[in-house]
């Protein structure tokens, strides 16, 4: 069995025990679960969000984001732009709230079966491990391992440049095989505060580590990114 699929192994392991590590800072105001409990704003075409990203410990502007409801269908297209215009890869849901395609991680990755965006009970205990595999954009031929762990934390009333929200916290433990064969023991973390009124995300949080095949004990960091919502429509 090649190394990186024994670490992958030996990490997916560590998801439960994992996910109750914070990644980030708390910047939300605990409440108590709304009632009744707000339900996911369906999705129709021309619904819109626009973020702006940022690095997460130097606070520095990477630029604006708008995403777009494209097309309905048998599944979902976001279309996606930067702050000119220009295009970028979309993502594409399907159904509602699975990601098949999804482009926030700097490559496009191409799921099988879909896995979830968000919890799928607006439930602050709910939890669940998927198992997955994607392929990089491009390069359909090469499958490698997804596990993720996706566990809600909590109403929060969160204050974004869009405004206020009561939003679901929830985190994602993603343990996984890069398609860099020199790369193992490949994690990621997320904080998301999800709102159920907009049918998305209005904070997002993110970091990774990895090691180097054959450098034992030596764990590199990822950049670590912070998306906040400016408007929505």
């Amino acid at each position: 069995m090649p190394t990186s699929r024994r670490l992958f192994i030996a990490a997916a392991g560590l998801a439960p025990m994992g996910c109750g590590i914070p990644i980030s800072r708390e910047q939300g105001t605990p409440i108590a679960a709304p009632k009744p409990i707000p339900v996911v704003r369906a999705p129709q075409v021309g619904q819109e969000w626009r973020y702006i990203q940022k690095d997460f410990f130097s606070g520095k502007s990477l630029g604006v984001v708008v995403e777009k409801v494209a097309s309905l269908g048998q599944t979902i297209t976001v279309s996606r732009a930067d702050e000119n215009g220009s295009p970028l890869p979309s993502e594409i849901q399907g159904p509602y709230g699975m990601v098949i395609t999804d482009p926030h991680w700097g490559k496009v990755l191409n799921f099988n079966p879909a896995i979830p965006l968000w919890p799928q009970e607006m439930n602050s205990s709910w939890n669940k491990q998927v198992i997955s595999k994607y392929t990089v954009g491009g390069y359909p031929q090469n499958q490698n391992n997804w596990q993720l762990y996706m566990s809600a934390h909590g109403w929060e009333k969160v204050t974004v440049p869009a405004g206020d929200f009561v939003t679901l916290r929830f985190q994602n433990l993603i343990n996984f095989e890069s398609d860099d064969d020199n790369k193992v023991n490949c994690i990621r973390r997320e904080t998301l505060w999800f709102a159920p009124q907009i049918g998305r995300w209005v904070a997002r949080e993110s970091s990774g580590s990895y090691q180097i095949q054959g450098q034992i004990g030596a764990v590199l960091l990822e950049d670590s990114y912070k998306w906040e919502l400016l408007s929505w429509k």
